[in-house]
């Protein structure tokens, strides 16, 4: 199963990428595993993950084809 990658900020200065194709992860908890021990950057910072345009707050399953964005931490006011 392959699902599509996105990074934004900061997280496509760790990465040294904005998209690329992932396999092998089943849902956002193997995701986060599999990000930080290829980009152990990922350790350090704090980052959401949306899965096809949703922000999520909890373990999601993925299915292939699936988007999912990681978003650096947002400031603003």
């Amino acid at each position: 199963m392959e699902i599509n990658i996105l990074a934004f900020g900061q997280i496509a200065e760790i990465t040294g990428k904005q998209s690329w194709k992932i396999s092998g992860v089943k849902n956002t908890d193997e995701l986060k595993r599999k990000l930080e021990e290829e980009f152990p950057g990922f350790q350090k910072i704090n980052y959401s993950i949306a899965v096809n345009k949703i922000v999520i707050q909890e373990n999601t399953e993925l299915n292939p084809g699936d988007v999912a964005a990681l978003l650096p931490p947002f400031s603003g006011g």
